[in-house]
């Protein structure tokens, strides 16, 4: 049975490392617990802002979502009158789940999310999906840009806006709105729901568990740059999609790239950092054992890091490089011991002291027997016990073939009882707490407080955004053709002395941003861009053809995208 008093979510405080020792596993503050008994089984956690009431406490809540990714238990009452309802692998008549699969307590659903009081650790229940059938969700975030929340359904396919009160608002749906947009055929939810008393359910096989076709179904996903980013299915895909000034779903969903990892494994958690670094970590097929020992598997997982090419590769569909960099998560062989659940972390100064002047420096991956390879036992047998299940810390540089094998991380195990070596999947998402304050530059998509006007006859500018990448800041334009010409395109070059933009010409599809790369100007400086806003088919035709002619200004962040 799931242990009711089994702790679901452990807060950890890894503040002060203890030293430079490589390789090395760190013993923690004993952590606060969150009970199956009041939660469940959780996978995606997201923290909020540490903001109540509009005043910031410097202590945010943390969130967690009910999931099916450890497995769905089922029971029927009890026959030989031990005291304990039967277990059951099958589906059967009068099945129910177990009181920890929702979190019994709290009176938790399919579709929970539940919020821990950052002072408290008290768990209360924060909002419902009540149209999960009992997948459950797979990953939560916190839009800290217009304070609301997103969670993936694992049931329908669903990217559900829930308000910072815990209201849902409304949803994305990528089978039917995003595949349209890469030519392929949408697919639609079957709406097939879950049922546990019936024969074709087995507790041990996902494929009857009710998630949506494969094709529709979203894992990982994460805000940044004004865009919700999303992870769709095993061989999984990476999207976008436009998150407008109010917070509603833009209609501009567009693909971004084709994950080029070994293996097809479904992406469930996306992290970006303050240059625009795309972080994944994928995570290994779902089981679940009848002996509780693996939820799912690992050894084939990656943790790799995408940015965008610089300048842009006509030769790629893609904006972003073709090849990834790659993490050595654990000492197995192989290094892809990963769990899926991936977060970003300050620096560490030379003693293993917390750095908070870097406000991105570690990596955190989750991981299972990370500490574990013979080969190694005496380079290991100094650094503590080998089977460790819980978070590896990397520095961000340290991408194979550094750090390989991992001696350059540090290891914190989930619970301290260093286990059986044979448990797989039964660590999750990760969650650091990093808000950045003080530090020069900004890690969130900054948003203009007006507007600037357009003197033009033929455009106007509805939204502007900013966020840095690896090349510098980028602003996204969303400009309306006034005329209903059909503009689709925008050849753009430098009005201001000492800048420039890129790239110089660019077509983007209907109701999606043009995004131009500036660089040599002030912080707060307005910098005016000469565009020519014209139509992509008409120029190909050769010739003069329509164009409208603006100088448009823009204020840029009076902050630079400097570490």
């Amino acid at each position: 049975m799931i242990d009711m008093n089994q702790p679901s979510v452990r807060i950890h405080d890894v503040r002060a490392l203890g030293g430079p020792a490589a390789g090395q596993l760190v013993y923690t503050p004993e952590p606060y617990k969150v009970l199956n008994a009041d939660i469940g089984l959780v996978f995606g956690l997201t923290f909020d802002d540490g903001v109540e009431n509009g005043v910031p406490t410097g202590i945010p809540d943390l969130y967690a979502g009910a999931t099916s990714l450890f497995g769905l238990h089922i029971v029927t009452p009890d026959e030989d009158e031990d005291g304990r309802p039967e277990r059951q692998r099958k589906g059967k008549a009068g099945a129910t789940f177990m009181d920890g699969q929702w979190g019994k307590n709290l009176a938790g659903f399919p579709g929970s999310i539940y919020r821990i009081d950052g002072v408290t650790g008290q768990a209360t229940l924060f909002a419902t999906v009540d149209t999960n059938s009992g997948p459950g969700l797979a990953d939560v975030v916190f839009d800290k840009a217009h304070r609301q929340f997103y969670a993936s359904d694992l049931d329908t396919g669903m990217i559900h806006r829930i308000s910072a009160d815990g209201a849902v608002l409304d949803s994305f749906d990528h089978g039917v709105n995003g595949r349209p947009v890469r030519g392929f055929a949408p697919v639609s939810d079957d709406g097939s729901v879950l049922d546990i008393a019936g024969p074709s359910f087995d507790a041990e096989d996902p494929e009857t568990w009710a998630w949506t076709a494969d094709e529709r179904r979203v894992f990982g996903v994460a805000a940044h740059g004004g865009r919700l980013w999303y992870a769709v299915g095993a061989k999984a895909q990476i999207w976008s999609v436009g998150i407008n000034r109010d917070g509603t779903f833009a209609a501009d969903a567009r693909w971004e790239l084709d994950v080029a990892a070994d293996k097809e494994l479904p992406v469930t958690d996306i992290v970006f950092d303050n240059h625009g670094f795309m972080y994944l970590a994928q995570r290994g097929e779902t089981q679940n054992r009848y002996d509780y020992t693996r939820f799912a598997d690992t050894g084939d997982g990656e943790v790799i890091r995408y940015w965008r090419e610089n300048p842009d590769d006509p030769a790629t569909e893609s904006v972003w490089v073709p090849v990834p960099q790659e993490y050595a998560v654990g000492f197995p062989e192989a290094n892809r011991q990963t769990d899926g659940g991936i977060d970003l972390q300050y620096g560490y100064d030379s003693n293993g002291f917390l750095d908070q002047s870097v406000c991105v420096d570690t990596i955190v991956k989750t991981g299972d027997d990370l500490r574990n390879n013979p080969a190694l036992e005496a380079q290991l047998l100094p650094g503590g016990p080998f089977n460790v299940h819980g978070v590896q810390l990397t520095r961000l540089d340290l991408v194979k073939p550094a750090n390989v094998p991992p001696f350059g991380s540090w290891f914190v195990d989930n619970d301290g009882l260093f286990e059986d070596p044979d448990f797989k999947g039964h660590v999750g998402d990760v969650e650091v707490w990093r808000p950045c304050e003080g530090r020069a530059g900004w890690y969130e998509p900054y948003y203009p407080p007006t507007i600037p006007p357009v003197a033009s006859p033929c455009v106007e500018l509805t939204d502007l955004a900013y966020y840095c990448t690896p090349g510098g800041l980028e602003a996204d334009l969303y400009l309306n053709d006034k005329t209903g010409y059909g503009f689709d395109s925008l050849k753009a070059t430098p009005g201001t002395a000492g800048t420039s933009v890129s790239p110089l010409m660019q077509t983007v599809p209907p109701g999606s941003p043009y995004t131009l790369g500036v660089t040599g100007h002030y912080p707060g400086e307005t910098v005016d861009i000469n565009m020519c806003f014209y139509k992509d088919s008409d120029a190909k035709k050769g010739g003069s053809f329509p164009c409208c002619v603006v100088t448009m200004p823009l204020p840029t962040p009076d902050v630079s995208c400097e570490p």
